[in-house]
């Protein structure tokens, strides 16, 4: 059988109203004596109120920011009435008020005076001074209670902080987690120094990218291993090393590789460079890359947007600005071009030579990097077959482009020497779907076949 019982605050010294700042437990939750029920706050102690039965909660008659007194009923419990008998009596044929048969009057007397004087002592101990600020949890049960504090209670891998209010406010001045707090005073209490030094560590560990959440490589002496040499990493690495692992660490990203015939567009270019050099200007492969993605971009303005900070929108930028990665002595660095899609082949070559220029003689501007729609990464002048560039945030998607190669290609009678270029796309795939970046590849594949179709 089952019993209902009343759960109330029990003595609490000499506090009329008690605000409670944490409730512990729920409706249905099995609770053991002595776990903790709810967390009280005063204004120079906090509490807790440990449950005095092994039961289930049945009704929670309170909530958080209520004040309560001694003598409030909190909560009503159901124990089984096996659980009541067990604990009035340790055997089933004895009785509180009448000795055991098997014992002398005299012991059980000895005993009860015992138990008697343990119970005074501990009530006296669990009275503290109404000034100490930090006034330790009383005895919220009856006296077959101990009267001492049990740990902090761990709830989810979770301690719940012990601090007095006084530290609590200090703690929320600072903006401080206690829970990431430990505490050094009185069974792990959490005092103003506790809170003073967790801020001095937090503010001399050297930050990480947010959204890492990731332990540091382990630092190894590999000297052990033979000789070693340190050498500085260079200026735009520090600077671009810790923009790239953010990227990478916040971005979804998809790669999707595809390949483009460029044959044609090859034999176009070669048909320009006597043109070019009297306009003394170099064409590139490149420069045609960067008027294709500008004609896509203009067809798919979702690759030229970024992701609001709030995550529930997109910017969508009008202008079309393509940045080109630059290898320089230094490292890899994106001067932008801007309003890209008006310009012309011979435009876009001059100016990519300008700033490529400039950048590998430190010479380029804070505006030259500035106001990129997407950027491209190509490693056609070096060697690969396929590649997963990093987005450039706040960007949306980069280009990856490999270097090209004379391939066999089969047109239905015989094997055809095509030139073919490996592309590689890069995206937030928070922003850009599969089906979109198959679809923006596929684009960049036509009109690299044919250049006329930039015209339409």
């Amino acid at each position: 059988m089952s019993n209902s019982v009343e759960i109330k605050v029990p003595d609490i010294g000499d506090f009329a109203a008690v605000e409670i700042i944490e409730l512990l437990v729920s409706v249905g939750d099995s609770v053991a004596t002595e776990e903790p029920l709810i967390t009280l706050e005063s204004d120079k102690a906090t509490m807790e109120v440990p449950s005095p039965q092994t039961g289930v909660i049945e009704e929670i008659r309170i909530q958080t920011g209520q004040s309560v007194a001694q003598g409030t009923v909190i909560m009503i419990m159901r124990v089984e009435e096996q659980s009541l008998d067990d604990q009035l009596t340790p055997d089933s044929d004895t009785s509180p008020d009448k000795p055991s048969e098997s014992e002398p009057a005299e012991n059980n007397e000895s005993v009860s005076s015992t138990t008697s004087s343990s119970n005074e002592s501990r009530d006296q101990s669990i009275t503290p001074p109404a000034s100490s600020e930090d006034r330790e949890t009383p005895d919220f049960t009856s006296n077959t209670h101990p009267g001492t504090l049990p740990p902090p209670v761990e709830r989810a891998g979770i301690a719940l902080p012990h601090a007095s209010p006084a530290v609590r406010r200090f703690a929320r001045e600072l903006g401080t987690d206690l829970r990431k707090v430990r505490g050094s005073g009185a069974k792990g209490r959490i005092t103003r120094e506790d809170v003073q030094n967790w801020v001095k560590q937090q503010l001399s560990t050297p930050s990480r990218p947010e959204g890492s959440g990731i332990p540091p490589i382990p630092e190894i002496d590999f000297s052990q291993f033979g000789e070693i040499e340190t050498a500085a990493l260079s200026r735009i690495k520090k600077l671009s090393g810790p923009h790239l692992q953010t990227a990478w660490l916040n971005i979804p990203h998809v790669t999707h590789h595809d390949e483009a015939d460029i044959t044609e567009l090859e034999e176009f270019r070669q048909s320009l460079k006597a043109e070019a050099e009297k306009e003394q200007i170099k064409i590139t492969l490149l420069a045609f890359v960067t008027k294709i993605l500008a004609s896509a971009l203009k067809k798919f303005p979702t690759f030229n947007s970024s992701l609001h900070p709030n995550g529930d929108s997109l910017i969508l930028k009008k202008y079309i600005n393509i940045g080109i990665a630059v290898d320089t002595p230094q490292g890899l660095i994106v001067p932008v071009i801007k309003n890209a899609q008006s310009k012309s082949i011979f435009e876009l070559a001059r100016e990519m030579g300008e700033l490529s220029v400039r950048a590998r003689e430190g010479k380029l501007r804070s505006e030259d990097l500035k106001g990129g729609s997407m950027s491209i990464s190509s490693l056609g002048g070096i060697s690969g077959v396929g590649f997963t560039p990093i987005v450039n945030a706040p960007e949306v998607a980069i280009l990856g482009v490999s270097r090209a190669k004379m391939t066999p290609i089969w047109d239905g009678e015989t094997f055809q020497p095509r030139l073919i270029l490996p592309i590689s796309l890069s995206y937030d795939h928070r922003v850009i779907d599969g089906a979109e970046g198959a679809r923006f590849a596929a684009y960049l594949s036509q009109s690299f076949g044919d250049v006329r179709r930039l015209s339409l």
